[in-house]
């Protein structure tokens, strides 16, 4: 019998389906994230973090620094990007950072260069049963976002994934 060794994409669950305040848990616990946003205020922080997430992390205190932080503009319109952990410590205008893929082509399309120097692009409804999907410049999967149906029942579990396939797991901030 042969046996097919493929890698396993990295599937994050989405424990709020909420931007101000979620954890993103690996199944495979790989990787943890945590996105806060507090109240009132413009900035977003993505943090990584050492463990699954329990359900009394958001009412603890973060004794970390984020690995980046979105700072939008009052309006809501975008700001700035910050990648905060070495050795890619920067900041930039968001627009540099996620631009449009076509002069003239819709917002919910954008590009961006990733850490390894090539360009990928996130859509927004390319493919069915995905939110958001993430794809290199010729189209290849990388990555996608993905809504539960509403019509399915989740149990303990929010049903809201981000897939990220093995061979662009070095994308991934922290990595």
């Amino acid at each position: 019998m042969t046996r097919l060794h493929r890698p396993l994409p990295y599937t994050f669950e989405d424990r709020t389906g909420q931007l101000s305040n979620s954890d993103f848990d690996e199944m495979y616990d790989r990787f943890f994230f945590h996105v806060a946003r507090q109240p009132g205020h413009t900035s977003t922080k993505i943090y990584e973090m050492n463990n699954r997430a329990s359900r009394f992390r958001s009412t603890l205190p973060l004794t970390r620094d984020p690995i980046i932080h979105l700072d939008f503009q009052a309006d809501e319109n975008l700001g700035t990007i910050s990648f905060t952990k070495a050795p890619q410590q920067s900041t930039m205008p968001m627009s540099r950072y996620l631009k449009k893929t076509a002069f003239f082509g819709a917002s919910t399309t954008r590009k961006f260069m990733a850490s390894d120097g090539k360009e990928y692009k996130w859509g927004f409804n390319l493919y069915a049963g995905q939110e958001w999907t993430c794809t290199t410049m010729d189209n290849g999967l990388v990555a996608h976002y993905d809504l539960k149906p509403a019509h399915f029942r989740a149990y303990d579990v929010s049903g809201n994934n981000l897939i990220i396939y093995e061979p662009y797991a070095h994308i991934i901030p922290g990595h």
